[in-house]
């Protein structure tokens, strides 16, 4: 059986995948800070208490995984507000920078000894951290810090292909959540989109910024 681990599974997009890894035979691993009810009624391994901001929260959960394998990793987890020119929160700003970029490369780089040939990373991004794609600005934090972690993919694809470890970073499209404000295409639908490209691509194509409905997207 193979192993997923899923961050930000609490609700949303996360939850989401969760459950339907479950439906297609996965054993999955969920983090999150805190379960919900959602998460807890699934047949999934729940390690709570996991910040992705934090260096030391990130070592316990490889502790905790020590010589366990793990066959896909999924790094979901995401905030996301909205700083415009005439509101520019750079508090708001670093936190966004910290969950949405770091803290894909926090966790990656310490599960590196539970992945193996074979395995796949996935990086939960947005077409809004493209450069070539932005016609509206705004969304100052949430933007640079998707460019931002759109590059931490494509460097982990290149320090990880010589062990045969492919990453992707895929944009789930519009989807409604907590997050959006409900707008957008159900989480299942999105769920469903991502895993189907997950499942698809292979180490020829590690390193690519694509939608979840197999288009490539600019940078």
């Amino acid at each position: 059986m193979k192993t997923a681990l899923v961050t930000g599974a609490k609700k949303g997009i996360g939850l989401e995948l969760c459950r339907q890894l479950v439906k297609r035979g996965y054993r999955v691993v969920a983090t999150c800070r805190r379960a919900s009810k959602e998460l807890e009624a699934l047949d999934v391994t729940i390690i709570p208490n996991v910040e992705v901001t934090d260096p030391s929260s990130i070592a316990e959960l490889a502790h905790q995984l020590r010589g366990q394998s793990i066959d896909l990793l999924i790094n979901n987890a995401g905030i996301l507000s909205n700083e415009t020119l005439n509101d520019l929160n750079y508090d708001r700003i670093r936190a966004q920078f910290e969950v949405n970029a770091l803290g894909p490369l926090r966790v990656t780089t310490a599960l590196l000894a539970n992945l193996h040939a074979g395995s796949k990373v996935a990086i939960i991004t947005s077409r809004m951290g493209s450069i070539g794609d932005n016609g509206s600005g705004g969304y100052y934090g949430y933007r640079m810090s998707k460019a931002a972690v759109n590059m931490v993919g494509v460097n982990l694809a290149h320090d990880l292909r010589g062990r045969g470890i492919g990453v992707f970073i895929l944009h789930p499209g519009m989807v409604a959540t907590e997050m959006t404000g409900a707008h957008g295409i159900p989480p299942a639908e999105a769920a469903s989109n991502l895993l189907a490209r997950m499942e698809q691509l292979t180490l020829n194509d590690t390193g690519i910024f694509v939608h979840a409905n197999g288009e490539r997207l600019p940078w």
